[in-house]
């Protein structure tokens, strides 16, 4: 996976999911951001291999998504961070204090939460499976319902295999 910027070809694509539109935004052939807003940029046409990556998500035939991503933002911690939650595996859930040791800084719980807050590729970066120690769901960028319907929709495919 590429980190560095890429500043080239920036374009967004709407999609339709379970959980309502989503706007794919790539950098060239990178995908570098998932929006639940339209962003204020030029349409294009998102590559069909991560399209088909997406809906086999939903689906529950992706757990892992292995399409080129980019960061175009973010401080270094935070694309710690970002990086970290791909070992998240799919319909599990780990604690802010687990992502805060994993980066081997165990009292960032609280940096650790606001980096998620600013992840710009949710669901392939799941930040959404991230809870609270106590088992609470904690915050969500795009709302907690979002949060909880992205964990059930891994849960219920899990189930369902």
């Amino acid at each position: 996976m590429k980190t560095k910027k890429i500043g080239i070809n920036i374009f967004y694509e709407a999609c339709e999911s379970p959980i309502g539109a989503l706007y794919l935004i790539f950098s060239g052939k990178h995908l570098a951001g998932i929006s639940f807003k339209k962003p204020a940029m030029k349409k294009g046409e998102a590559p069909l291999s991560f399209k088909k990556e997406l809906r086999g998500y939903f689906e529950g035939k992706t757990e892992q998504f292995i399409q080129n991503t980019v960061f175009l933002d973010g401080t270094e911690f935070e694309r710690q961070v970002w990086i970290t939650l791909k070992d998240i595996p799919y319909g599990e859930t780990r604690t802010y204090k687990w992502v805060a040791e994993k980066i081997e800084n165990p009292k960032a719980n609280r940096a650790v939460g606001q980096a998620l807050g600013r992840n710009p590729i949710p669901i392939v970066f799941p930040c959404h499976r991230v809870i609270e120690s106590d088992g609470s769901m904690g915050g969500y960028s795009s709302g907690v319902d979002i949060k909880r319907r992205l964990l059930e929709i891994e849960y219920y495919n899990i189930l369902a295999k």
